[in-house]
Formats: structure tokens, sequence, C-alpha cells
């Protein structure tokens, strides 16, 4: 890494426990190999595949985690609310309602001194439909936070590659990386798009490969079966972890690299 470059480290969405265990035994590896100065992680399924809560952020900050980005199972316990209130790197979407808790981006100071923006978004194609478009709203924040920040990177968790793919492209050039997540199952175009934004459409997760988006397999396949209702319950068995590095020019703010992590545990 060159002195004016940036190293960050995204990981896809951690599921469960085994999600979280996976992260704590990869961690000091990861960053003795990559040499982040930023440590990003989807975290919004950290809790047995629902939401997250305040022990369970606590406990991927103190791994070195340091900014945990969510989606829309975000509310689904209900006492992180309290929590996001009052602990601004733990991020929900931005194009919630300016009257949700917490907040949906933020400007971080890393270890070296620089400063690096992160934006949490959410998709409305096939999903539960917010208010605020994510073009709007990532548009808005990119010119807010662009002049105070060495990189500024996306989150948008989203279903829809299309809607993906069109909001990296509207963006593409104003912002360092356009990371996807929701999906859970890590995508092969990873690339650097032609204003030099870095793309990838989903970074995947950190889950069973053997699973059903992270799921006990039989639980899903049990749901398709019959179409009734089942509480899905995270596989811990054959633990991959999906992850992303992005090396960005400090100069220009735009990407010079971005690199695929998959480990087997």
């Amino acid at each position: 890494m060159q002195d004016d470059d940036v190293n960050i480290l995204f990981i896809g969405d951690i599921i469960g426990k085994p999600g979280r265990l996976a992260v704590k035994s990869l961690m000091g590896g990861l960053t003795e190999k990559y040499k982040p100065e930023l440590i990003v992680a989807n975290g919004e399924n950290a809790a047995h595949g629902m939401g997250i809560t305040p022990d369970i952020a606590d406990f991927l900050f103190n791994l070195g985690i340091d900014v945990i980005t969510t989606g829309n199972h975000i509310w689904d316990q209900k006492n992180i609310i309290p929590y996001i209130n009052t602990h601004d790197r733990l991020l929900r979407p931005a194009n919630y309602s300016v009257l949700a808790p917490g907040k949906g981006y933020g400007v971080f100071d890393t270890k070296s001194g620089r400063k690096i923006a992160v934006i949490n978004l959410e998709g409305r194609v096939f999903m539960k439909g917010l208010s605020e478009s994510p073009f709007t709203v990532a548009k808005d924040i990119t010119k807010e936070v662009y002049g105070k920040a060495d990189a500024v990177i996306i989150d948008f968790h989203a279903e829809a590659t299309s809607e993906k793919e069109a909001l990296a492209l509207y963006l593409d050039g104003e912002i360092s990386a356009f990371l996807g997540t929701h999906t859970h199952v890590q995508t092969n175009d990873d690339m650097i798009l032609p204003k030099g934004t870095a793309y990838i459409t989903d970074a995947g997760m950190v889950g069973s490969k053997y699973s059903v988006l992270g799921t006990d397999k039989d639980i899903a396949i049990k749901r398709y079966l019959t179409g009734m209702p089942e509480k899905f319950i995270p596989e811990e068995n054959d633990i991959v972890l999906n992850a992303v590095s992005i090396t960005v020019d400090k100069k220009t703010k735009l990407s010079k690299n971005i690199e695929k992590i998959r480990i087997n545990l």
C-alpha cells in the first residue's frame, strides 16, 4: 500500500452466532493481510439471523469492527432502538424517515487520522418500500460528505441487481466504493466502474455455505414445501466468510482496486 492509499475492509452480512464466531476467529488474519484503516461489517442478521442487539453490537465493535451497517431487519430486536440513538457507529439505512432512530451515515476517523465516510441505504424494489428514494438521499449525502472525507463508501442493502447497478452508475466517480448486501450470495462482478468507483452487487455473508442464505436448510425447505411460516435458525456448520477489500487513492478519492475475499472455516 502506498502512502496515499486508503485500505478499507468490508465484511458481508454476519449471520447469527456462527457468523460472529467466524469473524472473531478470522479477524486477526484479515487485518494482518489487508491492513485496513477502517473495517465495516453488515450486522443486521447478527442476532440469530434477525436484527442486532446492544450486546452483539458491542461484541462486534470489540473485535475491531469500526462501523456496523444494517438494513431491513434493523428494528427486529427492539432493544436496539435506545442503543442506536447513542452509538453513531451503528448505522441504519439513511433513506428511512428522518423521524426514525439513529443515523444513516457518518464520517469516521481511522487509526492513521484519515477520515472515511460510510453511507447506509436500503433498496425499494421487491422490498417494503421506504418513502425516501435511495437515489435522492445518496446524492444529497454524497455532496455533503465528499469534501470532509478521504474516501466515501456505500452499503446498499437491496434485493434487485438492477437497482444496485443503476444507483452505482448514478454515483460513479462521486464515491469511492459501492458495496451491495442483503442477498447473502457473493457475486462475481467485482470491478472498478468507468469513473473510478469500486463495485460489487453483493459482498456475500458470513454463514454456512450449505444453507439457505445462512438458515438451516431443512427449515427453509420445509417452508417452501408447506407454505407455512417457520422460525429461521442459522446453520452452524461449514461456515464461509465473504468480504471485500478496497484500495482507495487518497488524492482522487477513487478506487484503485477491489478484491473479493472468501475464506472457508
